[in-house]
């Protein structure tokens, strides 16, 4: 993968896949300390304290549609290459968090990429989780938790052209204003 926002969308995806009901997606920028944080924080099934051990092995998945799992192997990999690392702290019956960090300036760290559309991707394509997405720039942040707009909604779906229109607008500005003052 070439953007970090690919890697936030197979993370959480895994989450769903897992049966998360909820799903937090955090990304950090600290330009002071030059670190940029990624968390993924699920309440679905969890892992036992062997598989957290074996998962970012690749040759280990739990899928059924094919025998390696890239995902965490590689997004631990350029993590380490950029001065950063991955950690993964799961419970049985609880829930996974994934957290990785990266040296924010290191020149071989991958784009963030396009949040704006990862985060839309999974609102619209998986209406039944609780998604809480959240960005931050030093002290700058843009929070979007979807609970109180399905609750406005009522039963108009996610789906919906309007609908989609208004979250993407919703999105891109409220990422868009973070970063105006930052690049």
């Amino acid at each position: 993968m070439k953007e970090l926002s690919l890697h936030i969308l197979d993370i959480a995806e895994n989450s769903v896949n897992a049966g998360a009901s909820k799903v937090e997606i955090t990304v950090l920028e600290n330009i002071n300390k030059d670190i940029l944080t990624i968390t993924i924080k699920d309440n679905g099934k969890g892992m036992d304290a062997e598989t957290v051990k074996r998962v970012t092995d690749p040759f280990i998945t739990s899928r059924t549609t094919r025998k390696v799992g890239l995902g965490l192997p590689f997004l631990k990999a350029a993590a380490e290459a950029c001065q950063g690392s991955l950690s993964i702290h799961s419970q049985l019956g609880v829930g996974t968090q994934i957290e990785v960090n990266f040296q924010r300036s290191h020149i071989d760290r991958m784009p963030l990429g396009d949040l704006q559309t990862t985060f839309l991707n999974l609102l619209i394509g998986y209406p039944q989780v609780h998604w809480i997405f959240n960005y931050q720039v030093d002290e700058k942040s843009f929070t979007l938790d979807d609970q109180p707009i399905k609750e406005i909604l009522a039963d108009v779906a996610l789906s919906d052209p309007s609908v989609i229109n208004y979250l993407k607008k919703v999105i891109s500005e409220g990422v868009s204003n973070i970063n105006q003052d930052n690049n």
